[in-house]
C-alpha cells in the first residue's frame, strides 16, 4: 500500500477532494494531512472524513526534524503540497527526494514564485491580459515553484473573466487532475 500525506494551510478543498478519489482504492491511502494553520478549515474536513490531521508550528519545521521524523515514521511514500504556503527546508526535500509535489494555480514558469498564490495569480493573469492560465503540477525543490514539471492542463481565459471566474475554471482542472496525477506516479 503507498502512503501519502497532505500538507494544507486553508480550506483544504484539494485535500479533500484528494482523499476523496483515493477513499475506493486500497493500494493507496492518505495516512495524514499536516497543517501549519491550528484553525485551517482542512482540519474540520479531515474530522469529518475520518482522516487523521495535525497541526505543527514553524521551529517544529524549519528548526527541527520533528516534522520530517513524524512522516518517516508514517512510511510516507509521496508528501502533497495542496494549497500549503510555507518554503519547504532542506531538511524535508533531502529526506523525500522526487517525492514531494505541489500544485501549482497557473502555467509555470509565469506567475510563481514567492507571494504568488491564489488570487494574487489569478489577478496577474487577468491584469495581463493572458488569454490562457491552468495547473501546475511540479516537484519542490529549495526554490518556491522551481522544481521539474510533471504535469500542466490549460483553460481559456476570455475578456470578460475576473479573477474569481479565473480560479473557478483553474479549481476545475485542479479537481480533475491533481488526484490522478498522484496515482500516476504512485503506480
Amino acid at each position: 500500500m503507498k502512503r501519502i500525506v497532505i500538507f494544507a494551510s486553508g480550506s483544504g478543498s484539494n485535500a479533500e477532494n484528494i482523499i476523496s478519489f483515493f477513499h475506493e482504492k486500497p493500494e493507496v491511502t492518505v495516512a495524514a494531512v499536516l497543517t501549519n494553520k491550528n484553525s485551517a478549515k482542512v482540519l474540520e474536513r479531515c474530522d469529518r472524513l475520518g482522516v487523521p490531521a495535525f497541526y505543527f508550528n514553524k521551529p517544529a519545521f524549519k528548526d527541527s526534524d520533528t516534522v520530517v521524523n513524524f512522516l518517516q515514521g508514517l512510511n510516507t511514500d509521496l508528501i502533497v503540497l495542496a494549497g500549503f504556503l510555507w518554503k519547504i527546508p532542506s531538511n524535508l526535500i533531502d529526506a523525500f527526494p522526487n517525492k514531494i509535489i505541489n500544485i501549482h494555480p497557473a502555467l509555470l514558469p509565469k506567475y510563481g514564485g514567492k507571494g504568488m498564490y491564489g488570487d494574487k495569480v489569478h489577478q496577474a493573469v487577468k491584469d495581463n491580459k493572458e488569454t490562457e492560465t491552468g495547473i501546475t503540477i511540479h516537484y519542490v525543490n529549495e526554490n518556491y515553484d522551481e522544481g521539474a514539471i510533471i504535469f500542466q492542463a490549460k483553460t481559456n481565459v476570455i475578456p470578460s473573466d475576473d479573477a474569481n471566474s479565473i480560479a473557478q475554471k483553474v479549481h476545475q482542472l485542479e479537481y480533475e487532475h491533481f488526484p490522478r496525477v498522484i496515482e500516476k506516479l504512485l503506480s
